[in-house]
């Protein structure tokens, strides 16, 4: 009876063994948020670099570093707190137990699955290692390395089968060094030492060290995402109102044109002179003269301004006059606060979500170089881009451009020949210019045509809705008390989408609102099946 019992206990520990020999991810706290740190030591760059992620020592300075899609944070509360949450990560890396012990020369085109792996000496890496999640999204791989970690010039990790980056963990007791062109994945602590990246590197993950200098010269490093790390959004996008009808517009300037500009969208000024411009070549309306749509546009640009200049930005641009040169940046309020230069390539990336929000707040001029490009990835869509610009603008030739301009007391000094707007280019005051450019006005709601032919506020005032803008709620009062037993309210949003029936049954209601995305929204009050007053209210939460 022995033997058969002994055997079902042997294959019962056998069948969960495994279970005790997968790695866990350690415990990053805030460190998460910074892709460069070190506890103790010198962070610096040279070169041109992107970094998205916070960088920062906690003993020490950060040097050299141009815009970084990040805070940074030098021996400061933010500092104090990642020195104390990565020692935790050290910690529990440290004392893993190991489950594999390959030879110190990792890569070769060398495939490894899942695991705790541990390295005696110093490793190296050269050419392709291949990291098998075997499908498990969830599959960790740690690295114990008991001595220095170096990699050859163009060495790779890849990732396989479900593998993320943000399970990878290299816990290096020694120098780590990286030669040109490396392709690294995961989070490296590096205890006691320094991590060196070369010319062309590129980093998914983190560089960390408890005590050593963190170096890089012209390299890309971002954190990863994945791992439970949040979707980002951005901030509530500006509601443009009857602005958003318009491609092209200026509250208080003269609008002019020469060449062949091709426009889709509204043309117009509230106060100033339209020219130059051929109705054949405008997918829209020409308002050569003010008129009521220009006046709504005026009013609602001004609220979509005032929206997007008092948003709290996330993350300073430190260096306005370096803009562009390939930077990326991801979904959030960001604030350049003097005149910005804008020169080569900006990456907008909204990591995979489609409604992701980028506000650019200028608080000075912006000034394009000849084919600047704006280049939306992983699902960015100009019409949520937005630019808050205090000054002139002038985007150069040859220019791709994306996202809507709302520039502020400003000329729009020049959209140049050659250039691509996917986008619009608004002012609240000062002239605008466009020479043989190409602008297309996204996302342009369907009843523009009827803006500005009929008050939206009609003469009968059978009802007040106040406050307008309103915030939580809206007070809905009806002044003819005829109209009460069959009187109904509809809010439809810029789309002309119904969101909202509602019968009003007493002389004053109160509509709770806390609910309702910020913007323009049209109401339409209907008495026996008949419109006796519509209009626009504008939401700002």
């Amino acid at each position: 009876m022995k033997f058969p019992l002994l055997y079902v206990l042997g294959t019962i520990l056998l069948l969960l063994l495994p279970k005790f020999i997968l790695a866990q991810a350690p415990t990053l706290g805030t460190a998460a948020d910074f892709v460069l740190f070190s506890t103790d030591g010198a962070v610096t760059n040279s070169g041109i670099s992107h970094v998205t992620g916070n960088v920062g020592t906690n003993n020490g300075s950060s040097t050299g570093f141009g815009n970084v899609n990040g805070v940074m944070h030098d021996a400061d509360g933010a500092s104090a707190q990642c020195a104390v949450d990565l020692l935790i990560a050290y910690n529990q890396l440290n004392s893993t137990v190991p489950g594999f012990f390959p030879a110190p020369q990792l890569g070769n085109g060398q495939l490894l699955n899942a695991g705790v792996y541990s390295i005696s000496a110093a490793a190296s890496l050269d050419l392709d290692l291949t990291l098998n999640a075997q499908g498990d999204s969830n599959a960790v791989f740690i690295f114990q390395i008991q001595g220095p970690l170096s990699t050859g010039a163009n060495s790779k990790i890849k990732l396989i089968n479900g593998a993320l980056a943000c399970n990878v963990f290299w816990k290096v007791e020694g120098l780590v060094s990286m030669a040109s062109g490396t392709s690294m994945k995961g989070t490296i602590i590096a205890n006691n030492a320094a991590i060196n990246m070369n010319t062309g590197d590129t980093l998914e993950g983190r560089a960390f060290s408890t005590a050593g200098a963190v170096t890089l010269d012209g390299v890309l490093a971002y954190i990863p995402i994945g791992c439970g790390s949040p979707t980002l959004s951005g901030p509530v996008a500006p509601g443009l109102g009857s602005a958003a009808c318009y491609a092209v517009f200026s509250s208080n300037g003269a609008v002019s044109n020469s060449g062949v500009s091709m426009i889709t969208g509204d043309v117009g000024s509230n106060n100033g002179s339209v020219s130059g411009y051929n109705p054949a070549d405008i997918t829209g309306t020409l308002h050569l003269i003010p008129d009521g749509s220009t006046a709504q546009c005026a009013a609602d640009l001004l609220l979509a301004y005032n929206y997007a200049n008092t948003l709290v930005p996330d993350i300073e641009l430190l260096y306005p006059a370096q803009f562009g040169n390939n930077l990326v940046l991801t979904p959030h309020t960001y604030l350049m606060n003097a005149a910005a230069t804008f020169t080569d390539s900006l990456y907008l990336d909204a990591r995979g979500n489609p409604d992701a929000v980028f506000v650019i707040q200028i608080n000075g001029a912006l000034t394009t170089s000849t084919y600047a490009k704006v280049k939306l990835v992983n699902g960015t869509q100009s019409k949520n881009v937005f630019w808050k610009i205090e000054g002139a603008v002038s985007i150069n030739n040859y220019s791709t451009f994306c996202g809507t301009i709302i520039c502020n007391n400003g000329a729009m000094a020049t959209i140049n020949t050659g250039v691509v707007l996917d986008g619009r280019s608004l002012t609240t005051n000062g002239a605008l210019s466009t020479i043989a450019t190409n602008v297309v006005a996204p996302s342009i709601p369907g009843n523009c045509s009827n803006l500005g032919t009929t008050s939206l506020e009609t003469a009968t005032d059978v009802a007040i809705l106040y406050p307008n803008p309103f915030s939580t709620s809206i007070t809905i009062l009806i002044e003819d008390a005829s109209l009460l037993k069959t009187t109904e309210l509809s809010l439809c949003n810029l789309l002309g989408e119904e969101i909202m029936r509602l019968n009003i049954t007493k002389a004053l209601t109160v509509l709770e609102t806390k609910d309702l995305p910020s913007g323009i929204y049209f109401y339409n009050i209907q008495s026996d099946g008949k419109t006796v007053q519509s209009g626009k209210i504008c939401a700002q939460q």
